[in-house]
């Protein structure tokens, strides 16, 4: 049997980067997924912490911080690999972590993120004379005036007009994002002309809804092409194009790096050997397979996921290797009074907690698998929503864990 030199257990975010970073490196990887991961749920930007200067806030936390076991380096390093992997994808992606950039979200309030796909930079949005905000007909959950009326409370000084275009997409029903992103795909003269209608500027803005294909940067080329004003992209509720776009992304990259990617795989449990874990076995239909590998990556993620499961409360676990999982004891202690308060929230604290080399501990502090390393979502020590760090972590710890 093959042995690889790394398997990562994982299709989200946290396990396409590590498999990345492992095989640009020259090593044999094999990616064990089971389910589609979170990523078309994404906006598609990725967020590092929910400060003006994030470099500087990730300095400051306390030492249990998955960031500090990280290290500042390794997120610097993991965001310019991350642009670098979205480049060769045709989905550029703009932003550092010393600032932030701002994106217009699906209700019109301004969202900031280090690193943003450059069809939704909004940076520019304040420089110019008049907004557009274009409603497709037929188009859920995307409500134009509503936008428009948010924005205004951030530009008063700006022109607004709300255009609604009928590109018949789908015959009159009602579409999705990802129904217009799909359809636009190959038709994107259908939106160009539209747009052309509104007659805009080189000083204007064009804002509409993410439905600019779902493979990199094309259709958003061949229509900016055709325009004077810039256009931007919003958020929208899930599934997502943008999320989509990096997802694909990464599965290109990995398909074409010579990654080995085994789809519907279920891990349920190591093989191991006193602190070292020399294979993984998967459920299939017919009979449990053994993946032999000399290091491993577990980037299954959290509750949400299955990465953590809790039938007992207070006795959250870690379902393959039986790790221990750290959790704030106490059902007072499990969440706020007010759930939208503006603390961090308990049960969102849960998750493994690792040495520097993010090889999982006990609660003694012993290193519990010398060839394991812990990344994303399973980290446990901070409320990822709460400090909007999800993102951030998720691509720095992958980035470490492969390069250990």
């Amino acid at each position: 049997m093959k042995i690889s030199d790394v398997i990562v257990i994982g299709g989200g975010l946290a396990g396409f980067m590590a498999a990345a970073v492992a095989v640009d490196r020259g090593q044999k990887v094999s990616l064990l997924t089971y389910g589609s991961g979170s990523l078309p749920l994404a906006s598609g930007a990725i967020d590092f912490f929910n400060a003006k200067a994030p470099d500087v806030a990730i300095k400051n936390l306390p030492a249990h911080h998955p960031y500090k076991k990280i290290g500042l380096k390794a997120c610097d390093a993991a965001a310019k690999f991350f642009c670098d992997v979205t480049a060769k994808a045709d989905l550029p992606y703009n932003g550092r972590l010393s600032a932030q950039i701002p994106i217009v979200t699906a209700v019109g309030t301004l969202k900031y993120s280090c690193l943003v796909p450059e069809s939704m930079n909004a940076s520019n949005l304040a420089a110019k004379k008049k907004i557009f905000v274009v409603e497709i007909k037929g188009l859920k959950d995307f409500y134009a005036s509503m936008i428009a009326d948010n924005l205004k409370k951030y530009f008063p000084d700006k022109t607004f007009s709300v255009a609604k275009l009928d590109l018949n997409l789908l015959g009159g029903r009602d579409i999705t994002c990802m129904d217009a992103a799909q359809n636009l795909t190959g038709n994107e003269q259908i939106l160009a002309d539209g747009l052309k209608t509104l007659d805009a500027g080189n000083d204007d803005a064009i804002i509409i809804p993410p439905i600019l294909g779902l493979d990199g940067n094309t259709s958003r080329a061949a229509i900016k092409s055709q325009l004077r004003a810039e256009i931007f992209e919003t958020t929208c509720l899930p599934p997502s194009p943008p999320g989509i776009r990096l997802q694909r992304a990464f599965m290109n990259y990995l398909q074409k790096s010579g990654v080995r990617i085994f789809e519907n795989s279920k891990v349920i449990r190591g093989v191991i050997d006193g602190k070292k874990i020399t294979g993984v076995v998967v459920e299939n239909a017919v009979r449990e397979k053994i993946f032999r590998a000399r290091k491993i990556i577990l980037a299954t993620g959290g509750f949400y996921s299955g990465g953590i499961t809790m039938r007992d409360f207070d006795n959250p676990q870690e379902p393959i290797f039986d790790i221990p999982v750290f959790f704030p004891t106490g059902a007072e202690n499990w969440s706020n009074q007010q759930l939208f308060s503006d603390k961090p929230q308990g049960f969102s604290m849960t998750g493994i907690f690792t040495n520097e080399n993010l090889n999982p501990i006990d609660e003694r502090g012993e290193i519990l698998f010398e060839n394991l390393h812990v990344v994303g979502a399973n980290l446990g020590g901070c409320d990822k929503i709460f400090e909007r760090s999800a993102g951030g972590i998720a691509i720095s710890s992958a980035y470490k864990g492969a390069i250990l």
